[in-house]
């Protein structure tokens, strides 16, 4: 049996909510992804080009800093990696996360959530951040998904 961790990055609280029902649902650990600044609710404000969020998602080379580390990623064989949607893809904070790992043989499984948008490109962004994992083809959830519908997605892997 692989040892399962479910990291995610939650800006409002949506995916956190997801990605507990999602570690609950597959038995699996929990771990936020917390920026060492938090963001302020004019951070995240999509519809300001000045926003810090819209800041770091037009520079693709822009990494926010983590807070802190996973203890011991060398336990985990797959990880479930929460976010929300921006711009279409994960937030650059998740590549952060990646980048400060070793995935080499893991698998790498992105998950998200958004009122409408779909994955977007968010793997062709996030592959050069998890080189030698394998990254799968990742989804996008509802807040209002179940435990059942989570766990039903996530045995494939």
């Amino acid at each position: 049996m692989s040892k399962r961790l479910v990291a995610y990055f939650s800006a409002s609280g949506v995916t956190a909510k997801v990605a507990e029902r999602l570690a609950n649902a597959i038995g699996a650990d929990l771990y936020e992804i917390k920026p060492e600044e938090a963001y302020t609710t004019a951070d995240l404000d999509w519809t300001n080009k000045n926003s810090r969020s819209s800041r770091e998602m037009n520079d693709k080379t822009f990494r926010p800093a983590v807070a802190d580390k996973v203890a011991d990623m060398g336990q985990y064989d797959m990880v479930y990696v929460g976010f929300p949607i921006w711009w279409y893809v994960a937030p650059t904070i998740i590549n952060t996360f990646l980048e400060g790992y070793d995935f080499t043989g893991k698998t790498v499984i992105p998950f998200a959530t958004s009122g409408s948008s779909g994955m977007g490109k968010t793997n062709a962004e996030l592959k050069a951040s998890c080189p030698g994992a394998k990254l799968v083809e990742g989804k996008r959830f509802s807040a209002g998904v179940s435990e059942t519908e989570l766990a039903t997605w996530a045995v494939q892997f």
